[in-house]
């Protein structure tokens, strides 16, 4: 653990940093009085907040000795992945949001553009170049558009676009998918679910395990009892449980602090390993309420109260179905983003939605879910959490306002371009 202490303009900073990866990266800032640059002594009330912003074990291992430093700003390497379709002009409006706020907090982001998916194909042959996969991994974190289109599908599995995806997950070692799903009060007349249901909102996080159970269990098909069979098999470790529940519970402390594991713990010898091991990381997170939810129960309290809802935890194949439940009760997909993270801080953070190829290059797609997955970037990649507020507070506002595309517009409404939206976005910054 380090301590800076930054200077910029008339406002100092006081810096924790955790290290990780060789380097320090940004955990927690507290403005404090600039007027003298000479005492590095950290006030009582520093102490407190620095006490109150990391866990006993990390205060354990606090390295004692502080740096400072004058007129630094903190540096971040994005990698940028437009992708297909409506991907470039998306994340092109992500960028220039990502510029604003760095000019308003005093931080410098450098953006790599890599290329994956079908323009890689077109330009290499390949849908995931190693350069990229190498660019990638020496970066602070990868901002994905969209990948894919009817041009590729015509092409062998092994080189679809869509391979580019799992490549990249692999490569960065990604095995959890945050996918937020949450009800916009200016569109709630958009909301599938009763008024009632509406009125009283949601707000929720889908913590989905990635890169486990039955999707990547062994399978096959036989001669079995009445016939030729087919088969599929789900196994979890312990590892993997314990992974994906910190991470969930870890979540669960920026937000609310509830989680809900959903499981089949009724049937499911997985499920039942599940839940003990999720209630033994739970020890670890006295301040997270730790709940449990059978699979089916799940399903219908999405559409029943999904206001209950703050963080769930769940496996693989369940994951892939409430999270798709999840979003689609929201009204749009075009503002939902999503993030895959792994073991280190660089992740993967990209829209829900796809490359939409029939309205590309038309500059009408809606780049809300990738601004907002830049948000996520800010707070779980680097710890930057007044600045995903800003984000998430200016699209707030911009919905509040009026202001939409042609995909969330009412008949009668004026549309605005993704030019104009991200505008409208940047105004309220």
């Amino acid at each position: 653990m380090g301590i800076n202490r930054y200077q910029t303009g008339g406002t100092g900073y006081f810096c924790f940093r955790k290290p990780f990866a060789g380097r320090f990266t940004p955990h927690c800032i507290f403005p404090v009085s600039s007027s003298s640059s000479a005492s590095l002594a950290l006030t009582p009330m520093l102490w407190l907040l620095y006490n109150q912003a990391v866990t006993g074990r990390e205060r354990g291992s606090i390295r004692r000795n502080i740096y400072f430093r004058e007129d630094i700003a903190m540096e971040y390497r994005i990698a940028l992945v437009r992708g297909d379709g409506i991907g470039p002009e998306i994340v092109d409006s992500a960028v220039k949001v990502l510029e604003a706020i760095g000019e308003k907090f005093g931080h410098r982001f450098v953006f790599t553009p890599v290329l994956a998916g079908g323009a890689a194909i077109d330009a290499t042959g390949e849908p995931l170049p190693r350069e990229t996969v190498e660019i990638c991994q020496a970066s602070d974190s990868v901002l994905l558009g969209a990948v894919g289109g009817p041009k590729w599908d015509t092409l062998p599995g092994n080189i679809r676009p869509e391979k580019a995806l799992l490549g990249l997950r692999s490569a960065l070692g990604l095995y959890t998918n945050l996918r937020p799903a949450r009800l916009y009060p200016a569109l709630k007349d958009a909301c599938p679910l009763r008024p009632d249901i509406v009125e009283k909102g949601f707000d929720l996080l889908m913590v989905r395990e990635l890169t486990g159970g039955i999707y990547f269990g062994d399978r096959g098909r036989r001669e079995g009892k009445y016939g030729p069979e087919a088969w599929d098999t789900e196994a979890y470790s312990v590892m993997e449980v314990e992974r994906i529940a910190r991470a969930a519970m870890d979540a669960a402390r920026k937000r609310r602090r509830r989680v809900i594991s959903i499981d089949k713990a009724n049937v499911l010898e997985t499920s039942r390993l599940w839940r003990e091991t999720v209630h033994r990381v739970a020890e670890d997170y006295p301040d997270v309420t730790v709940t449990d939810l059978l699979v089916d129960n799940a399903a219908m309290q999405l559409v029943r109260n999904p206001a209950q809802f703050d963080v769930v935890v769940t496996s693989n194949m369940f994951g892939d179905i409430l999270s798709d439940e999840a979003s689609q009760i929201t009204g749009s997909i075009g503002l939902l983003p999503s993030a895959s993270l792994g073991a280190s801080k660089c992740g993967l953070y990209e829209p829900i939605h796809g490359s939409a190829p029939d309205i590309a290059g038309q500059n009408i797609a809606n780049p809300l879910a990738t601004i907002l997955s830049a948000a996520m970037m800010l707070r779980y990649a680097f710890d930057l959490s007044a600045e995903a507020d800003a984000i998430e507070a200016a699209v707030d506002l911009a919905l509040n306002e009026g202001c939409r595309t042609a995909d969330i517009a009412k008949p009668g409404d004026v549309a605005l371009t993704t030019t104009g939206m991200t505008e409208a976005v940047l105004a309220r910054l």
